[in-house]
């Protein structure tokens, strides 16, 4: 397993060769000092950091890979570690392997990824749910999008928001992947992190940190309505029954909130929504408050769909980390890496999918 160092990073031990020498090496040629190559260069950005090798004092001969510990700077990580590509085995497997490796997941070459595992956190039970090797297995193509969708539901919601940056990154990898015909990667993964912590969110909108501006832009609400520029928002003065539902629909759902803290409370005929997000000390909050005459009925699912779920057309990234993993078996190449662009792009697919439904 990944050990911590009490300077912050984490230690990979080495494997035995010549995987782990072979992975060391990558690591080194990647981020050695003197390198000019472009492609390399690129590609630090989407792996850990790496620090060298380090060993404990008191067993010199045991190596260890020290990395960045990416899940960090996170306060409830959710962690998933997808494997790439249509061939778990490098070009110099025996047969054996080969058959070992095939036998493992008989999918791989039609789907091009694999869920190695997953730890979510649930924000209503405040705990995490852990999947290992043996759910991503179970997955086939019929199920595999509900399977990756897991992943992202943090017991109140899907996070749009979460899957909307992960495409992101993962375009960014494919961009490289694209562009190089240099190396080719076996075996290796895709790390995804993100925050499910409601204290830890932040929230943009068109780029503007909602947390810094601790308000929303004027004319989110229209009709007649009016929209206090503070912590609250407070739709009022509606003229109509059903109204409201048109305003809400229309104003709310240009924003959104990455977690949803909610309750709901009917007190002296009057319905109150909020969502709390962000740190305990610079709480932005958004309530709708809503007479009880306007409760027709349609509004409550309403708002459920523009609290939880992030409208696909926002890109603006959520806090979250995506970073290629396990470098046992990559190989000089002279052509592009064509089983990994094709895990990569599937996965898109997937995720867009989900997104999308």
């Amino acid at each position: 397993g990944i050990l911590q160092h009490p300077d912050g990073t984490v230690l990979k031990q080495l494997q035995p060769p010549p995987r782990g020498p072979r992975e060391q090496e990558f690591y080194n040629k990647v981020y050695d000092s003197d390198c000019c190559d472009s492609i390399l260069l690129e590609l630090r950005e989407y792996l850990p950091k790496y620090f060298g090798v380090w060993s404990p004092p008191t067993a010199p001969n045991d190596t260890y890979l020290k990395l960045e510990d990416v899940t960090r700077k996170f306060n409830k990580p959710c962690i998933m570690d997808v494997k790439i590509g249509q061939k778990s085995y490098d070009p110099y497997a025996s047969a054996e392997k080969i058959q070992q490796q095939v036998s493992k997941y008989p999918l791989m070459e039609e789907i091009g990824f694999l869920v190695l595992g997953m730890r979510v956190y649930h924000v209503s039970s405040d705990s995490y749910e852990t999947q290992n090797q043996h759910y991503g297995r179970s997955l086939t193509k019929e199920t595999v999008k509900d399977g990756i969708s897991k992943f992202f539901h943090n017991g109140y919601c899907l996070r749009k928001d979460a899957i909307a940056a992960s495409i992101q990154k993962i375009e960014k990898i494919l961009e490289w992947f694209e562009g190089q015909k240099q190396l080719n990667f076996y075996a290796s993964s895709l790390l995804f992190v993100y925050e499910g912590s409601c204290q830890a969110t932040t929230m943009r909108l068109s780029d503007v940190t909602l947390a810094e501006k601790r308000g929303v832009p004027k004319g989110l609400l229209s009709g007649g309505d009016i929209l206090e520029y503070n912590n609250n928002i407070h739709v009022i003065n509606s003229r109509e029954n059903g109204k409201i539902e048109a305003s809400v629909s229309k104003g709310l759902s240009k924003f959104y909130a990455l977690h949803k803290k909610a309750y709901s409370k009917r007190h002296h005929s009057q319905l109150s929504l909020k969502v709390e997000s962000l740190e305990q000390d610079n709480v932005w909050k958004s309530s709708t408050c809503i007479t009880q005459e306007h409760l027709n009925g349609n509004v409550i699912p309403q708002l459920e769909k523009v609290f939880c779920h992030m409208p696909a057309e926002i890109k603006e990234s959520a806090n979250v980390e995506v970073r290629m993993i396990d470098f046992a078996h990559v190989f000089p190449s002279n052509t592009k890496d064509e089983g990994y662009i094709y895990g990569l792009k599937n996965l898109i697919t997937v995720l867009q999918n989900i997104l999308d439904n």
